[in-house]
């Protein structure tokens, strides 16, 4: 019965010690997803890397039990440089606040972005980005802060992923701070059917048609996105982000460049840092001017259209 009894502790401390080193390498992974991802084309591979900047990191307290926290990340030689930095807010996912997705905020950063974002996690109304923003231009001006005279407010940026896509696309329409974005993006944005009366509710509702700035809105086609509604009229089947919806959105869209596109075999929970690459290359091309950025989306051999890692790619040419 001892040898018994210690066999089947050896045993369990095997299967403990097993799972312990599981969960390690997969948090490991996931905050280094970076390192990880599937690329198909050298620009997408390029831009999924980290950049050329190591990254700070500061919080302030937002004065608020919603915001609770502004949370900056920043390419670390700002303190010391005479440069100015491009910034881009992120929109929080439903219950996804900054704090939950540092890795992906310090991947952007690396490219010389200053991004901000803060622990809202019901963001859809856009009013906590729109704080966001406001709180770094604060800093901007302010002669005591790190970022004082460091921000490019010639070049700002907005993006979100779920619940943050339509935050996205409110702040940039429904807030007097909007104007002052340049480029936008959303990953897997709630589609409209959930906007209406009977659904979510039309607080998380918008209207595409005021969108005026360059803007690259992806989703996945994996059956939580993409659903089985071919129209928004169905009242079942309704995807997150359905293939429908990007389609209708595009043709609404008045602005002279917007790029949608799919990821295959890609879903909800993970299209943000999927597509992180072309993210990235979109925020370098608007804000930075990074010509070969560009080339992931624009001209006769954009990347993105014969890049197998994507399909339903539409451009505006």
């Amino acid at each position: 019965m001892k040898k018994l009894l210690k066999i089947i502790g050896i045993v369990l401390l095997i299967i403990i010690v097993g799972v312990f080193t599981l969960w390690k390498v997969i948090e490991y992974r996931g905050n280094h997803y970076y390192n990880y991802l599937e690329t198909k084309k050298d620009l997408e591979k390029k831009y999924s890397k980290l950049g050329e900047y190591e990254v700070s990191f500061k919080s302030f307290n937002a004065d608020s039990d919603v915001f609770k926290e502004y949370e900056i990340w920043y390419p670390a030689g700002l303190e010391k440089s005479s440069n100015k930095y491009p910034v881009v807010v992120i929109a929080n996912g439903t219950g996804i606040t900054a704090s939950k997705y540092k890795s992906f905020f310090k991947h952007l950063a690396s490219w010389g972005f200053v991004v901000i974002g803060n622990e809202d996690e019901n963001s859809r109304s856009g009013e906590s980005s729109s704080k966001s923003l406001d709180y770094i231009l604060k800093q901007n001006e302010d002669k005591s802060s790190i970022f004082y005279n460091k921000i490019d407010t010639n070049n700002i940026g907005i993006g979100g992923h779920s619940q943050g896509g339509v935050a996205t696309i409110n702040a940039v329409n429904n807030w007097d701070n909007g104007k002052l974005y340049k480029s936008m993006y959303t990953a897997s944005a709630t589609s409209p059917f959930w906007g209406q009366v009977g659904q979510f509710g039309t607080e998380w509702a918008y209207d595409i048609t005021k969108i005026t700035i360059p803007y690259f809105f992806i989703a996945g086609t994996g059956h939580f996105d993409s659903g089985e509604a071919t129209s928004i009229k169905e009242t079942s089947g309704q995807g997150i982000c359905p293939l429908y919806a990007m389609q209708d959105i595009y043709s609404k869209l008045t602005t002279k460049y917007k790029v949608m596109g799919r990821l295959v075999n890609k879903d909800h929970g993970k299209t943000y840092q999927k597509a992180d690459g072309y993210m990235t290359a979109w925020f370098m091309y608007w804000l930075k001017g990074d010509k070969q950025a560009g080339n992931a989306f624009f001209g006769d051999n954009a990347e993105i259209l014969t890049n197998a890692n994507w399909q339903d790619v539409k451009i505006n040419k």
